[in-house]
């Protein structure tokens, strides 16, 4: 019960490691605002944790949008009270046939959704929550970067992914010296190829190429990214900030 009395925020809450993290923050006894672009998805994971006795929220918002993430963000607070806790899981990575969007022929409307979805609704819940954490004295962020944030991934995502994975380590460090000597921390994430339905999107050749370059030999589980994810949140990494974790099972070590 290592988050128990704590309010969590998590954004893209109904994918595969958006519902591995909420699960867990909710086992570790946290009440959970849900933020996610689908409504339906939404409120029948909402219904779904009330029947089994947990205290949880659910705010439908296009989080690209900052009015849509501060309407999420008091909704959120006045059903479940301060949020103490924002992980930035929303993110997309669009594919056409199987395959990323080459620089040269990519839709500068496909740039322009990618960057407002998984950067900068990252600072627009930092900006949003920060006030009251720095008035607390107290706040844990984490953000969902990439090993695509570190090295080229070309033939899996697109420049528009990695670009904003990259980004989002940068405002990760940048925020954690801001944000330190408040009792913030702030870290990321660089999840790998994780076994969730987005991995449809891409040609089983490709996954399956990830697999034999990963030295676990294997792809990674929702729930393995949200077990790091809640320890960064803890207690227990009180002292860590500043820091992107790879959660990747050895591909592409950085």
């Amino acid at each position: 019960m290592r988050h128990e009395n704590r309010v969590v925020l998590v954004t893209g809450a109904t994918g595969g490691i958006g519902s591995a993290l909420v699960e867990r923050y909710l086992r570790e006894g946290a009440r959970v605002g849900l933020v996610d672009l689908d409504d339906a998805r939404g409120q029948a994971a909402v219904q779904d944790w009330r029947q089994q006795g947990h205290v949880v929220s659910f705010a439908a918002a296009d989080v690209s949008q900052y009015a849509a993430c501060a309407a999420a963000v008091e909704h959120i607070r006045a059903e479940l009270g301060e949020i103490d806790t924002l992980v930035n899981n929303a993110g997309i990575s669009p594919k056409h046939d199987g395959a990323p969007s080459p620089v040269q022929s990519m839709d500068a409307l496909e740039w322009d959704r990618v960057v407002g979805v998984n950067l900068n609704s990252a600072f627009y819940l930092t900006r949003l929550l920060a006030p009251g954490m720095i008035a607390r004295g107290f706040g844990r962020i984490v953000s969902m970067s990439s090993v695509a944030g570190k090295v080229a991934i070309s033939n899996i995502v697109g420049a528009h992914y990695s670009a904003t994975k990259a980004a989002l380590i940068g405002f990760t460090r940048h925020a954690a010296a801001e944000l330190g000597p408040h009792g913030i921390t702030v870290n990321a994430l660089a999840p790998g190829r994780i076994s969730t339905p987005l991995l449809s999107t891409v040609a089983d050749a490709a996954n399956q190429a990830v697999i034999r370059e990963t030295a676990l030999r294997r792809l990674g589980k929702p729930s393995e990214v949200a077990n790091v994810c809640a320890f960064l949140t803890s207690g227990e990494a009180a002292f860590v900030t500043g820091q992107v974790v790879d959660v990747a099972g050895g591909w592409l070590m950085t």
